[in-house]
C-alpha cells in the first residue's frame, strides 16, 4: 500500500447501493432456482470454470453459507438480511456482469479487533461481495486440496488446529526435539499479488477467473471516509482469503518437503522440527532467505526462533517430552491471557446481572476448555480455579454492598449472627475479604456450581476424559 487516497463517490464505490425489495417475493425461497446438487468436475480448468462458479447450485450454496455466519455489512451498510431480497431482484444482471468481465468488486471495510501487543486488520466485504467470493472459494478447494500439503492444517475440510499439535506431539515423539518458530510478519497485508497471481494461474487456467480474483485483491480498503489502494494483501475477513492465503503458503509447504523437513502449518502460523540444535539455526536461515527472495514476504526476525521444543509457543501450546513421549502443555501467555479475559468478565463495571455474568462465564470457559483440551493442565487449574473462586466471591461481596445485607446472607449461610456483623463492618478490601476464612467456608465451591458457576477444572476433566 502506497499512501494514496482518494474521494470516491457513493455512486463509485457502492454500485450495489440504493436496492428494493422485491415485490413478489415469498418468504422462505432462496434466490436462485434449485438445479442439481451437485457441481461438475472440478478437474475441468479449462474456460468452463467461471460458468461452474455462477452456476444455480453453487451460488444457491454460498448464498446460504454466507447467510449462516451471518456478520456485519460492508461499506454499503447492506446486511446478511436484506441479501436475499436484493438477489432475487438483481441475480440476472449479476450474473451477466461477473460472465462478461464487467462486474467491479466493492472496496473492503477496515475493521481493527485487538490482538497481542496490537491490533489485527480486518477487511468486511460486502455481503453480495461475500457471496460471490463465497462461490469462488467452493470451486477452487476441491481443485486445490489434492495440491494441499499433508502437513498444512488450517482453513480446510476436516482438519484442524488438534490435527496439527497431535502432528508435532508425533514428530517429538520420533526425537525431533528442536523446533525453527518462523512469524511471517503482518502476512495477510503483505501479499505480493503478482506472485499470488502467478501460482494462482498454474492450476486455474480460465483468465476471467483469474482476473476476477485479482480484481478482488485489487478493490481497496475503506478507511473511514477515504479509500486507499491495496496494491499488496489479501484482507482477512472474506471467504477468499483463506483458500488464498492457503494457496501462497503451499508454495513454502512444497519447498520443506522437497528438503524432506519434518514441519506443521496452521494458516501463517509455522513450526519445522528439527533432531539438533545446529540442524535447526540452518534450517531457519535458508527458509528466513526462501520466504523472503522467492515468496516476496517479510520474516519478524525478533520474533521468530530456533530453541528447544520447552520454549516454543505454537497455537497457543507449549511442548514437553515425558518418558520418551511427546506432550502438550498450555503456554504461560495463553494462561495470561485467560486470566485476563476472566477479570474483564468478572468486573463489576460492565453493569451485568449475576445472570448474565454466568452465562458468560459458562460459554467462555466451555469454549477455552474444548481447545486446550489437550494440554496437561489438571493441576494447574487447579490453583487458577481457587483464583477464579476469589474472583466471583468479591464480586459477590461487592453486591453484597450494605451491612444488613452482608449480615443477612451471611447468616443464611451458617454463620453467627456476632460473627456475621464483626465482617459485614469490615474495613479490609473487597480482594482481601474475598479470600478470608468466612467467605471460604461460605460461599464455597459447591455453592458456587450451584449457584450456576462453571469450575475451569470441572469442564476440563469433562472434555480431556473424551480425548
Amino acid at each position: 500500500m502506497n499512501g494514496r487516497t482518494q474521494k470516491i463517490s457513493k455512486e463509485e464505490t457502492c454500485p450495489q447501493k440504493n436496492r428494493t425489495v422485491s415485490e413478489g417475493y415469498v418468504g422462505g425461497q432462496t434466490f436462485l432456482w434449485i438445479t442439481e446438487n451437485n457441481l461438475t468436475d472440478t478437474n475441468q480448468l479449462g474456460d468452463g470454470l467461471l460458468e461452474m462458479i455462477v452456476s444455480p447450485s453453487n451460488l444457491n450454496r454460498a448464498y446460504q453459507q454466507v447467510k449462516r455466519n451471518k456478520g456485519s455489512g460492508g461499506v454499503d451498510k447492506m446486511e446478511v438480511e436484506s441479501l436475499q431480497d436484493y438477489l432475487v431482484i438483481h441475480k440476472d444482471e449479476l450474473i451477466t456482469s461477473i460472465l462478461q468481465g464487467n462486474y467491479r468488486p466493492n472496496p473492503v471495510r477496515r475493521v481493527l479487533i485487538p490482538k497481542d501487543n496490537g491490533h489485527r486488520k480486518l477487511g468486511i466485504p460486502t455481503v453480495v461481495d461475500r457471496c460471490i467470493q463465497q462461490a469462488i472459494a467452493q470451486v477452487l478447494s476441491p481443485m486445490y486440496e489434492p495440491q494441499f500439503s499433508d502437513n498444512s492444517y488450517g482453513f480446510r475440510p476436516r482438519r484442524n488446529a488438534h490435527g496439527a499439535l497431535r502432528k508435532c506431539q508425533a514428530y517429538i515423539t520420533e526425537g525431533y526435539k528442536y523446533a525453527v518458530d518462523l512469524d511471517l510478519e503482518k502476512f495477510f497485508d503483505t501479499v505480493n499479488h503478482s506472485k499470488l497471481i502467478e501460482t494462482l494461474s498454474r492450476t486455474v487456467k480460465d483468465g476471467r477467473v483469474v482476473s476476477l480474483i485479482h480484481k478482488y485483491l485489487n478493490a481497496g480498503v475503506q478507511v473511514g471516509s477515504k479509500i486507499r489502494t491495496s496494491e499488496v494483501g489479501v484482507p482477512q475477513g472474506g471467504p477468499l482469503s483463506p483458500i488464498l492465503s492457503n494457496i501462497m503458503l503451499n508454495e513454502m509447504d512444497k519447498e520443506l518437503e522437497s528438503r524432506e523437513h519434518k514441519f506443521v502449518r496452521y494458516a501463517d502460523d509455522l513450526l519445522i522440527l528439527c533432531r539438533s540444535k545446529r540442524s535447526a539455526e540452518r534450517t531457519m536461515s535458508s527458509m528466513i532467505h526462501f520466504i523472503e527472495d522467492k515468496l516476496f514476504l517479510k520474516v519478524n526476525r525478533e520474533k521468530s526462533q530456533s530453541a528447544h521444543i520447552r520454549k516454543v509457543k505454537f497455537l497457543g501450546y507449549s511442548f514437553y517430552k515425558s518418558k520418551g513421549e511427546g506432550r502438550l502443555r498450555i503456554h504461560r501467555k495463553s494462561v495470561a491471557k485467560m486470566k485476563a479475559k476472566i477479570k474483564e468478565l468478572t468486573s463489576r463495571s460492565n453493569g451485568w446481572g449475576n445472570s448474565r455474568r454466568k452465562e458468560v462465564l459458562r460459554q467462555y470457559i466451555t469454549g477455552w476448555g474444548n481447545y486446550f483440551k489437550l494440554a496437561d493442565m489438571k493441576n494447574r487449574l487447579l490453583r487458577i480455579d481457587e483464583w477464579y473462586r476469589r474472583r466471583i466471591r468479591m464480586v459477590i461481596w461487592k453486591q453484597w454492598k450494605r451491612i444488613r445485607t452482608r449480615v443477612k446472607n451471611l447468616i443464611k449461610l451458617g454463620v453467627k449472627k456476632s460473627k456475621a456483623w464483626e465482617w459485614a463492618n469490615t474495613r479490609k478490601s473487597y480482594w482481601h475479604t474475598a479470600n478470608s476464612f468466612i467467605l471460604k467456608t461460605t460461599i464455597t465451591t459447591e455453592n458456587l456450581r450451584k449457584a450456576g458457576y462453571v469450575m475451569l477444572s470441572d469442564q476440563y476433566r469433562k472434555v480431556s476424559i473424551k480425548t
